[in-house]
């Protein structure tokens, strides 16, 4: 079976966070995006992997939107 899941990456000066909304505790980090990414795909198959079949059936992942805000400050 396979799942189309949202995943978050969050970069800053010490490396790439991620993680997957949908599966809640899936999280990861690595130093680049490619790794953090990499590393995401290989927690959700082995988050997916601990889940009951009728939590796997109730299993609907949200689309989620982002870009970016330019607020001014006084």
């Amino acid at each position: 079976m396979t799942f189309k899941l949202t995943a978050i990456l969050e970069q800053d000066k010490d490396g790439v966070f991620a993680y997957c909304p949908d599966l809640k505790g899936c999280h990861t980090q690595g130093d680049t995006v490619e790794e953090a990414l990499a590393n995401l795909r290989e927690a959700a198959e082995l988050y997916l992997e601990t889940m009951k079949p009728a939590e796997l059936r109730r299993l609907k992942p949200k689309t989620i939107l982002a870009t970016s805000l330019e607020v001014a400050s006084a």
